[in-house]
C-alpha cells in the first residue's frame, strides 16, 4: 500500500523513507525546473549525498520515450539493479515517467515520490498511475505500479506561481464533486487570490484522503476508480489538440475547462443540479478563463476522444454526476451531445 508522509522536515522525512527501504543504490530523478528550484529544499538529506543525479527537460511535452530511455541508460551505465532505488522529486512528468522508468526497470524496482507542484500531489504523484505520452496522445503507454512513499511538502508549493497553483487546485475541484456537498462548497470558497498556505495545506491532504481512498477500493481501475476521470476525457482531448498545435496547455486548467464540458453532459444525462452546474462553471470561468476552440475544432476533438483509455468497443466512456457525492460511471454520450456540450462550454466562458 502507498504510504503518505504529511511532511513537516522534508530533508528529514525523505531520510526516513529511504532508509526504512532496503537498496543498493539510490538514484534522485529531477527536470530542469525542479533541478534548480526545488532541489536545493532536499539537497541536505544525508541520503541524497550518496544518490545518482538524473536530470531531463522540463514540461509535459517531455514526457516522451526518448527522455525514458535516457532514464533507463543512466540506471544501465550507473549499475542499477533490481534492488536500487529511484526518488522522483518533481512535478506530474517526472513523477509519471519516473514512475514508469522504475516499473519496467528490471521488471521493477522500488521508488518514492517526491511531488514539487500542486498537481503533481494532488493528482500524478498518488494511486500508482504511470505513463508517458506517445503519438502526440496523453499518456498513451504506462503501467499501474504505485511508488512505496509519497512524501508531500508544502515547502515546494511557495516555489509555484499563481498558474501552477491554479493547475493542481482543479483536481481538488474534481474530487469534492465526487465526494460530497461540503467539501464542493468548501473547496469553491477558498480564496485563491490570496493563498493561505497552511489552510492550503489541510485541504490538499484532505483532497488526497479522497483519492486514496478511492484507489484503494480499486487500484486497477475496474470499477469505482472510474470516479477520479470526471472532467479528464474532454480534458484529455483538449491536452493533445493543444499538443498537435504545439502549444501545450497546463493539465489542470484542461481538467477545469474539461469539468464544464462534462458537468453538462451531467445535468443532459444524469440530472445533475442546474444550480450547481452554474456556480461551478462561474468559479472555473472566473479563474481559469477559457481555452479558445471554434465549432470547427469540434470534429477534432471528438476523434481524439476516440483514443481515450477509458473507452470499450468504440464508445467513447465518461465519468459523470447525479449530485455532488453521486458518482455516474460508464455513461456515454453521442456526437451531438458532445458537441452540443461543447457549445455549452464555449457560451460559458464567453467564446
Amino acid at each position: 500500500m502507498q504510504q503518505l508522509i504529511k511532511s513537516t522536515s522534508i530533508t528529514d522525512d525523505i531520510d526516513r523513507a529511504v532508509k526504512s527501504i532496503s537498496h543498493d543504490k539510490l538514484f534522485v530523478l529531477t527536470d530542469q525546473n525542479t533541478r534548480l528550484n526545488c532541489y536545493p529544499l532536499i539537497e541536505k538529506s544525508r541520503s541524497i549525498q550518496e544518490a545518482t543525479d538524473i536530470v531531463i527537460p522540463a514540461d509535459d511535452s517531455n514526457k516522451t520515450v526518448e527522455n525514458l530511455c535516457k532514464v533507463w541508460k543512466t540506471l544501465t551505465e550507473r549499475g542499477a539493479t533490481r534492488h536500487s532505488l529511484l526518488i522522483n522529486v518533481g512535478g506530474g512528468m517526472v513523477t509519471d515517467l519516473g514512475g514508469f522508468a522504475a516499473a519496467t526497470f528490471k521488471r521493477g524496482i522500488k521508488y518514492i515520490n517526491v511531488p514539487t507542484t500542486l498537481l503533481g500531489a494532488v493528482d500524478a504523484a498518488v494511486g500508482g498511475k504511470t505513463g508517458i505520452n506517445f503519438e502526440g496522445y496523453k499518456n498513451e503507454i504506462g503501467s499501474f505500479y504505485p511508488s512505496e512513499f509519497v512524501i508531500i511538502s508544502s515547502d515546494f508549493f511557495h516555489t509555484l506561481g499563481q498558474r501552477g497553483i491554479l493547475s493542481g487546485y482543479a483536481e481538488m475541484i474534481k474530487h469534492a464533486l465526487i465526494q460530497s456537498e461540503d467539501d464542493w462548497q468548501q473547496i469553491l470558497s477558498f480564496p485563491l487570490e490570496d493563498v493561505d498556505y497552511s489552510s492550503l495545506n489541510e485541504l490538499v491532504f484532505r483532497s488526497v484522503g479522497i483519492k486514496r481512498e478511492i484507489v484503494e477500493k480499486d487500484p486497477f481501475e475496474k470499477n469505482i476508480r472510474k470516479a477520479l476521470n470526471l472532467g479528464h476525457t474532454t480534458a484529455h482531448a483538449f491536452e493533445s489538440f493543444a499538443m498537435s498545435k504545439g502549444e501545450p496547455i497546463l493539465h489542470g486548467y484542461a481538467v477545469a475547462w474539461g469539468i464544464i464540458v462534462e458537468l453538462y453532459l451531467s445535468h443532459r444525462l444524469c440530472g445533475f443540479p442546474k444550480d450547481k452546474l452554474q456556480k461551478t462553471v462561474y468559479f472555473i470561468h472566473h479563474n481559469y478563463g477559457a481555452y479558445p476552440i471554434t465549432c470547427d475544432h469540434y470534429e477534432q476533438l471528438y476523434e481524439i476522444t476516440g483514443h481515450d483509455k477509458k473507452n470499450q468497443g468504440g464508445i467513447i466512456n465518461f465519468t459523470l454526476l447525479s449530485d455532488t457525492g453521486k458518482v455516474q460511471i460508464d455513461q456515454t454520450a453521442d456526437k451531438e451531445l458532445f458537441f452540443e456540450a461543447l457549445d455549452f462550454y464555449r457560451d460559458s466562458v464567453g467564446l
